[in-house]
């Protein structure tokens, strides 16, 4: 009779391009994307429904806490619900445009 196999050792899984987990640009980096910067700050509204459409919710919910929260943990971004009312009640078009660059460098890397 043969003994049964005894596994010692799992395979581990390893991402040669593991998504980062921190934001894609910083909060104030509008040159990083002036199109995205010029719409937020002339068309707040709209650049609000941009990221609300590609995160797949409600348009009203864009400009909120619990928006930039729930983008943040989707993604294991580092903050908190504190820090996150504090960005949108102090910088709200800076915090809508970094969401926004986030999104598109994210769907660049094909991790969105």
């Amino acid at each position: 009779m043969a003994s049964p196999s005894v596994i010692i050792v799992q395979p581990q899984l390893t991402v040669a391009n593991a998504p980062s987990n921190a934001w894609q640009t910083g909060l104030m980096d509008c040159c990083s994307d002036c199109g995205v910067c010029l719409c937020g700050t002339f068309c707040f509204c709209c650049l609000g429904c941009q990221v609300a459409s590609d995160m797949n919710e409600c348009c009203c919910c864009s400009e909120s806490v619990a928006m930039r929260t729930l983008y943040r943990t989707r993604y294991g971004i580092p903050g908190s619900i504190c820090s996150d009312f504090c960005t949108i009640l102090w910088c709200p078009v800076c915090s809508l445009c970094q969401i926004k660059r986030d999104i598109n460098r994210r769907k660049q890397m094909g991790i969105f």
